[in-house]
């Protein structure tokens, strides 16, 4: 059963604009693993990091690297729920976030369904 879902898109030179504005924002958004990739992967997990905090409500005391954008050896991206973000999910009956990512033509897009 569907608990939740969110969705956020990013427009990619904005947000490379603004880490290279702020620097330190990258280790405050993004898990040391997720750092390191290349400007649209970043967009595409800062998206799914919204959209995780969308389909959680919104709720102030989430913690950025409580959700991480993790790839299976497929290649699909999955979501890691711990903390802050885990406990949130519980709260509202859902125990698995589904994850869909995306970015072209200077976008990136996320998708969450909590089940």
């Amino acid at each position: 059963m569907t608990v939740a879902v969110g969705v956020d898109v990013v427009d990619i030179a904005r947000f490379e604009a603004t880490l290279e504005r702020t620097p330190a924002l990258r280790d405050r958004l993004f898990t040391p693993a997720e750092a390191v990739l290349p400007i649209a992967s970043l967009a595409a997990r800062f998206a799914a990091k919204e959209a995780i905090a969308k389909a959680l409500g919104a709720p102030g005391n989430l913690e950025w690297h409580d959700a991480e954008v993790v790839s299976l050896p497929s290649g699909q991206p999955t979501l890691e729920m711990r903390g802050t973000v885990r406990a949130r999910a519980e709260e509202l009956g859902a125990s698995t976030a589904h994850l869909s990512l995306t970015h072209d033509a200077g976008v990136a897009i996320a998708f969450v369904t909590l089940v």
